[in-house]
């Protein structure tokens, strides 16, 4: 529509140009809904992801490792399975757990608990039954890595990231809640992912901490889990690096003493001390090798988009304070973007040129450039974090800390179990997001048919990602492959 002085002029031609429209029906008009189909499923897609989540044995897992008490705790493994089956479905609270009671849910699925029910069970969790949904959750994605190609290439080159991030919650109930360093109220999840140059990153370890923690506050145990589990889903003669990229809230010994005992290097922000600022002053000015990004890339300080950039590197030991045998011989390598003036006027140049700088440690044998471009792909993990936010951790639903750093636990099984399935159905979806898998192979309606004592799916004709959705089920749903 065109408008004009707050009036309406009517449509505008030239913006519908060569634009497909959906209109609503005009020979046949809706004038009618009824909720009354009791064989419909609104996200056909659960079918194949629990069963692969019973494939690499989800639910016998939780079975043999969790001990949550009273009769809350009985049938943990079902549970477990359920709130993940939920998550996977879009849920982001307990009450959105009611999800899975729908239509011809109870036909397809043998256990469907109520919201209330998986509420109760999470809240009977205590810190030593989230430890134990720690290692149900570890466990599950090694197997699921055996299942389906998640993570190509890494025996040849791992990608270990970790960060932080803040999940906002509201009211004064909320157990840990706090102000960090975003000046959010919230709670702190901390995770640790892994990817390759060819896979997306999956999760491999996770903590949920108090809104008030410093990002460094057990970093060195994460560092440590996260690269347990890599080794772990690695072949036992993987000879290719793995390398640990952090920012520079998690520069210092402990961290990278962990790394190393782990056989990882390590790439590093560094924070801009007088002793960086030092080092960096020494690199002469023929020493910096011009970049130029293929994107511009968005600076934040000077809110400024930015298409080139010098790097430099200098030979550097770090925490040099301490004593000779936990000093930490590498490279710092500094990256240099003009500091350009807002107030310049067009056509008088400054006299010299000014710079901002941001520097990081390594201890990898990259060549400089590579060793900057393998560091920008940090951001990565942040992708992460939004993927978990615009899913199951667009709240923490219980008041209870325990009970949220079970939810956490959970979500991470759903997005890997999420991940895996992408990886099943082919290369077109396999380093989508969260949200455009569950769009395409999992939230996809479906009429139950039953014949000869087994079901059948009728999904809708035309579906874009047909054969992707196919692909997934065969892998899932098929019989199992013949032994060599």
């Amino acid at each position: 529509m065109r408008w004009k002085n707050l009036t309406c002029l009517g449509p505008d031609s030239s913006v519908t140009k060569g634009i497909s429209q959906v209109k609503l029906s005009h020979a046949r008009p809706v004038r009618g809904a009824v909720f009354d189909e009791p064989n419909l499923l609104a996200a056909a897609g659960l079918v194949p992801m629990v069963a692969l989540a019973d494939r690499v044995g989800l639910q016998d897992l939780a079975d043999q490792i969790l001990t949550v008490p009273t009769d809350k705790g009985a049938n943990a493994g079902l549970k477990v399975t359920s709130v993940v089956a939920g998550m996977v479905a879009g849920a982001d609270s307990i009450d959105d757990m009611a999800i899975l009671r729908h239509g011809g849910m109870r036909r397809v699925f043998d256990a469907c608990y109520a919201p209330s029910t998986l509420g109760s069970f999470l809240r009977k969790f205590s810190f030593g039954h989230v430890r134990q949904l720690d290692a149900v959750a570890s466990r599950t994605l090694i197997r699921l890595a055996q299942q389906a190609p998640l993570l190509p290439g890494i025996d040849d080159y791992a990608l270990a990231d970790m960060d932080d991030s803040i999940i906002e919650v509201h009211g004064y109930a909320k157990q840990g809640a706090g102000f960090g360093y975003t000046k959010v109220r919230g709670l702190n999840s901390f995770i640790g992912t892994v990817s390759t140059p060819q896979a997306a990153p999956v999760i491999v370890a996770q903590r949920l901490r108090k809104g008030s923690a410093g990002s460094a506050r057990g970093a060195a145990r994460l560092v440590a889990d996260t690269l347990a589990t890599v080794h772990r889903l690695r072949s036992t003669g993987a000879t290719g690096p793995v390398l640990l990229r952090a920012d520079s809230a998690f520069y210092g010994h402990k961290v990278v003493a962990a790394a190393r005992r782990a056989k990882a290097v390590v790439s590093i922000t560094v924070r801009q001390t007088r002793h960086i600022k030092a080092a960096i002053s020494t690199i002469g000015d023929d020493a910096w090798t011009t970049i130029k990004y293929p994107t511009a890339v968005f600076d934040e300080p000077s809110g400024r988009w930015i298409s080139r950039a010098e790097v430099a590197e200098i030979p550097f030991v770090a925490f040099k304070s301490r004593k000779n045998s936990e000093q930490v011989p590498g490279r710092l390598v500094v990256r240099r973007i003009p500091d350009l003036n807002p107030k310049a006027v067009a056509g008088q140049p400054t006299l010299f040129d000014t710079w901002r700088f941001h520097a990081f440690f390594t201890t990898s044998t990259l060549d400089t450039v590579t060793a900057d471009k393998t560091h920008r792909g940090h951001a990565i993990i942040e992708q992460v974090h939004a993927d978990l936010k615009d899913s199951a951790l667009a709240h923490l639903p219980s008041k209870s800390f325990a009970a949220n750093s079970a939810w956490l636990m959970l979500a991470v099984v759903a997005f890997n179990l999420t991940r895996a399935a992408a990886a099943l159905s082919g290369p077109r979806l396999a380093k989508a997001t969260t949200g455009t898998i569950r769009r395409t192979l999992i939230v996809v309606p479906a009429r139950i048919a039953g014949s000869a004592r087994t079901l059948t799916l009728h999904l809708p004709t035309g579906w874009p990602w047909q054969n992707s959705w196919d692909e997934l089920f065969t892998h899932t749903c098929g019989p199992p492959a013949t032994a060599a």
